[in-house]
């Protein structure tokens, strides 16, 4: 039972559930409009369900990742589900700015807190198993009250200068204090598995030991496993097999975690404890019916907010129409084919070629004059004349007038939104932002039972390098760069055993 104030006090579920969405306060569209972008689920029994290890009076605090939006994304992502799994009440970190999120300083809001992007509240509301405060709250209930101490020396600590208010602040001296407050185990997920048994009996982390010095005596690749994946009810030590990644460590829950009243998960890249990765390709659950609520939780509840997918969905009904409007009758449904494009900052220079090679790579699967959305950070778009040549290519640009009051900040978002409805999709490998547009392109398979939903592979592709081009369509589990790509093991087969936990 929820006894402590949470950011989803206001929230009243039985009014409006996160599964809903009404577009009405925004402009539009219907409610027949948006049901292709709804690709979540409404199953009011998963939100009961809590971790064996379940205590809000202990609490877990967390630093955002420092790079780009989809990195950021999947590190908060890891630690909402690390949250859920250990139990603990989740502290949110203060609003601050974020790499590449600052646009219009002076004009619009630009010091964000993750609320401002996802319905944390209406989650902290619909969920009895998790609990959800902002750091004021934590600051004020737990250090300003004397329950926190230096780790290494038992003093009780206060934050620095006593603040409570750390939003729009310089945060690195409340890190370094929850840091000192806070037990700190810098787990590596390159390195190991975040292994959670399956109650809090001793002898189920003994087990999990067992499993992997069994498995390590012939350690599989992930190879193995490619186009050949086990049952997602398969026995536990299959599992770990499959989703081992090349690692050959369990990161445990163990006794001496679980005692500590905060658990602090600092980012660190010297000492590699960035969580740049998967939730799904970090946390290990012994129970498989655990395994797949918690990818269920993550479809259905850690979405984008409403005002974006609302914006999204006006957009992807303007492309559907202008596709119809070309082709009436060979287009009735208004298909459209969709890229990204990722130029500006990325490190990877083997994805950086020219748009005649992003043509020619790609031309067979798209018919000449076929309506194509490309999302892009290319300001300059006569970079892509090859392929508006071939195709009557769109941009987010030509829809500004559908999103007049849209913070610019979530344009990245909306162009991510929009690409994961092409019939077909060609992403940028190594790119996140492709990455996550592949995941709900999945999700929305699995639910609509399109070709590829029982492997969870799609039309998808990349354009480089071009050894990569068909990795969407062959299954593979997890593996090693893990932000490289999204796996079907996210979305193949998630909705078994809901009524078995």
């Amino acid at each position: 039972t929820k006894k402590m104030a949470s950011i989803g006090d206001a929230i009243d579920p039985q009014k409006h559930r996160l599964a809903d969405i009404s577009c009405e306060a925004y402009g539009g569209p219907s409610r027949e409009d948006m049901e292709e972008m709804v690709y979540w689920s409404d199953i009011p029994n998963d939100a009961t369900y809590a971790s064996p290890f379940r205590d809000p009076e202990k609490y877990l605090t967390f630093e955002p990742d420092h790079g780009g939006w989809n990195n950021i994304r999947m590190a908060m992502e890891t630690t909402i589900v690390l949250a859920h799994a250990m139990g603990r009440t989740l502290v949110l970190p203060p609003e601050a700015e974020m790499y590449l999120l600052k646009k219009g300083r002076s004009e619009q809001k630009t010091d964000f807190g993750f609320n401002d992007f996802f319905h944390l509240d209406w989650l902290d509301a619909e969920h009895t198993g998790i609990d959800i405060i902002t750091m004021d709250e934590f600051l004020k209930r737990e250090a300003m009250t004397g329950r926190l101490m230096n780790m290494e020396t038992n003093e009780v600590l206060k934050p620095p200068k006593g603040q409570v208010d750390w939003n729009g602040k310089n945060l690195s001296s409340l890190w370094t204090y929850l840091r000192t407050v806070g037990f700190v185990r810098p787990w590596n997920p390159m390195e190991c598995l975040a292994a959670f048994p399956a109650s809090s009996d001793p002898k189920d982390i003994q087990k999990l030991h067992d499993m992997m010095d069994e498995i390590l005596k012939d350690k599989p690749q992930p190879v193995d496993f490619a186009g050949k994946p086990f049952p997602v009810d398969a026995p536990p030590i299959d599992r770990l097999r499959e989703n081992l990644a090349d690692r050959d460590k369990l990161c445990i829950y163990d006794e001496e975690m679980q005692q500590a009243r905060l658990v602090h998960i600092k980012v660190d890249r010297v000492e590699k404890t960035r969580l740049l990765i998967h939730f799904y390709s970090f946390l290990f659950f012994e129970d498989w019916k655990q395994d797949l609520w918690t990818k269920r939780f993550v479809r259905d509840h850690i979405r984008y907010r409403d005002e974006m997918f609302c914006a999204a969905g006006r957009i992807v009904k303007a492309v559907r129409e202008r596709a119809k409007s070309r082709n009436p009758d060979k287009n009735p449904e208004g298909l459209f084919d969709s890229f990204h494009i990722r130029r500006g900052d990325f490190q990877y220079k083997k994805t950086r070629v020219p748009a005649e090679e992003i043509l020619d790579v790609s031309k067979d699967t798209l018919e000449e004059g076929a309506t194509v959305y490309i999302a892009t950070d290319e300001r300059k778009k006569e970079f892509f004349k090859p392929l508006a040549d071939k195709y009557d290519v769109v941009y987010l640009d030509d829809f500004m007038h559908l999103i007049p009051n849209m913070n610019t900040n979530y344009f990245g978002m909306l162009d991510a939104l929009v690409a994961s409805k092409g019939r077909i999709f060609w992403g940028t490998w190594f790119s996140t932002f492709s990455s996550y547009i592949n995941r709900m392109r999945g999700y929305t398979n699995a639910k609509n039972r399109t070709d590829g939903y029982e492997d969870g592979t799609m039309k998808s592709w990349y354009f480089a390098p071009l050894e990569k081009k068909d990795e969407m369509h062959v299954y593979w589990p997890s593996r090693k760069p893990f932000y490289m790509r999204e796996f079907p093991t996210c979305w193949r087969d998630i909705d078994r055993g809901i009524d078995e936990l």
